[in-house]
């Protein structure tokens, strides 16, 4: 068994991006007047959950595998991937469902998981939280404007969860600078979700082979580290029987990647293949704060 140790380092993404939990200020906040219901939750583009301040035991699965849910005239959309976040649904995500008000809650009628009753209090001009009486759950919401909410650190501080939205990274460019080492035979990287959100395979499988024919030659671990530079990251990919990698990660696009090999010099890009849309069946994530 092989053991990576990658270290990855990201441009500045030429995408907005989505969060481990986002806490953003927000200074185009609505007067704190006594509007209706419908009224205070639609005068914000966004509502980000920070997942931190969840209570509770129970889980609504709309809520912890979003980034962001926005309600917009009667439509339900969250922000589920981080590829094309920022852009998608014109920041808003993607619409799974719909809604409607009774006097102090919202009932959810979502395309997946069905129907669910949400009893709302406002806590502050901006923050709200859903409470399911029948799921014992609580989530804290901050409403924010599209304008001011910080697409590109909440894309940043979750990369993980976007090298995990593709079945397979595909080795699509190899530089002629550089020297041999033994990650040129590796054509194809696999970042596992779910369980620790740890684990990587990969596989030395001819190119454009078909992802689901895919035969993943290693597991091992990985791990993702910040750098100094504010729009970086490093990644380290353990490989056991021939030590460490260690990479600097550009973000190209939406679906293409660049792996520096710090040590041989070589320059690698790699293409997602098998886009996996979150609507989402997968386990909730973890957050980090942003701010813009």
């Amino acid at each position: 068994m092989k053991m990576i140790k990658i270290f990855l380092l990201i441009i500045p993404s030429l995408f907005q991006s989505c969060t481990n939990e986002a806490i953003i200020e927000d200074h185009s906040e609505p007067a704190a007047t006594n509007i209706s219901l419908s009224k205070r939750i639609e005068s914000y583009d966004l509502w980000y959950i920070d997942y931190n301040a969840t209570e509770g035991s129970g889980n609504i699965p709309f809520i912890t595998r979003a980034f962001t849910i926005s309600f917009l005239n009667g439509a339900l959309y969250t922000n589920n991937n981080l590829a094309g976040i920022g852009s998608t649904g014109n920041g808003f995500g993607t619409r799974v469902g719909a809604y409607n008000y009774n006097s102090n809650s919202i009932r959810v009628f979502h395309d997946v998981y069905g129907t669910f009753e949400l009893q709302i209090s406002q806590l502050t001009k901006n923050k709200i939280r859903l409470y399911d009486p029948f799921r014992k759950v609580s989530y804290y919401l901050i409403g924010y404007q599209r304008s001011n909410f910080d697409y590109d650190k909440l894309f940043n501080d979750n990369i993980h969860y976007f090298l995990q939205e593709y079945k397979a990274w595909e080795k699509v460019y190899t530089s002629r600078i550089g020297a041999l080492n033994d990650f040129d035979k590796e054509n194809f990287i696999q970042f596992l979700a779910g369980g620790t959100d740890k684990h990587f395979r990969s596989s030395k499988d001819s190119p454009r082979t078909n992802v689901n024919n895919i035969y993943w030659d290693f597991t091992g671990l990985y791990s993702i580290s910040n750098n100094l530079n504010p729009y970086t990251k490093k990644l380290t990919l353990d490989y056991d029987f021939w030590g460490n990698e260690s990479f600097t990660l550009s973000v190209i696009n939406d679906h293409r990647i660049r792996l520096f090999h710090n040590t041989s010099g070589t320059t690698y890009e790699f293409e997602g293949r098998g886009f996996i849309e979150y609507l989402r069946l997968t386990v909730s994530k973890a957050k980090t704060d942003v701010e813009k």
